[in-house]
């Protein structure tokens, strides 16, 4: 190892020293840990309506208690009765199109949601999906 130090490398740290230049202190930087609050309900068995109605108060009650992440399974409606009545339609009349397609329409719902995206497989894959919550300010 070559203890002798360059011309350059000496004047560079003349020059800091001389120089008011503030070092960023990296052990004084917290940490800010999020907190991630999350609930999930199964909708599996439910009708629609009592599906919207289900899905509506569990975002609320969520919303109220500063829940970010929620996880809605709706299965992938592979044994659905809608598939039997040709007065249906056969996507929308299951649980997996027609939940978020209320939670779209619902300006109240809309509100209280930053996003709303496919949930990962270990989640339920095509058969959920996530909801983000806005921070509740009240």
């Amino acid at each position: 190892m070559n203890d002798n130090i360059s011309n350059k490398n000496t004047k560079d740290w003349e020059n800091f020293v001389k120089s008011n230049e503030k070092l960023p202190d990296k052990d004084s930087k917290v940490q800010i840990k999020r907190i991630i609050k999350t609930r999930s309900i199964d909708l599996h068995g439910y009708s629609l309506d009592e599906a919207n109605k289900a899905i509506e108060s569990f975002i609320n009650k969520a919303f109220l208690e500063n829940v970010n992440k929620l996880i809605v399974v709706t299965g992938k409606g592979l044994h659905s009765e809608n598939e039997k009545d040709p007065y249906v339609s056969k996507d929308l009349g299951i649980l997996k199109y027609s939940v978020p397609e209320f939670i779209s329409n619902s300006g109240s719902l809309m509100s209280m949601i930053n996003e709303i995206t496919d949930a990962r497989i270990e989640d339920g894959g095509s058969g959920a999906f996530y909801i983000y919550l806005k921070k509740n300010k009240l």
